[in-house]
């Protein structure tokens, strides 16, 4: 069974910078597409950035675009999301998760929740003075 835990959330300051991971275990797939979401309080989740394994291709949101890197280390079946320049808005709790399908030919991915299969537990991202 496949799962995933997040780390690296935590309290920074405005303009500061977090790296976030996301470990998986229990991973066959030669395939997957690798995203990252945060809810706020009282707001729904919302996609952050996606990543297929095919080639390493990203896409980002437009919030978080030229701010936050997704990057990954195959060895370790751990991916990272580098968020700098984090923004009060910024703050919620960020999750990772997993699609062992396709969302698309070739390199595509979308973040939409409704095409993840597997999540992690979310760590909490608080940006604040």
């Amino acid at each position: 069974q496949l799962q995933l835990v997040e780390s690296g959330g935590g309290l920074v300051q405005p303009g500061g910078s977090l790296r976030l991971s996301c470990a998986a275990s229990g991973f066959t797939s030669d395939y997957a597409v690798i995203g990252w979401f945060r809810q706020a309080p009282g707001k729904e989740r919302e996609g952050v950035s996606c990543t297929s394994s095919s080639d390493g291709s990203t896409f980002y949101a437009i919030s978080v675009r030229d701010r936050f890197t997704v990057s990954r280390d195959i060895a370790k079946n751990t991916v990272y999301l580098e968020m700098n320049n984090l923004k009060p808005e910024d703050t919620a709790v960020y999750y990772c998760a997993v699609s062992l399908r396709p969302h698309g030919p070739g390199s595509v991915c979308y973040i939409l929740a409704r095409k993840y299969d597997y999540w992690g537990q979310g760590t909490q991202v608080t940006v604040s003075s």
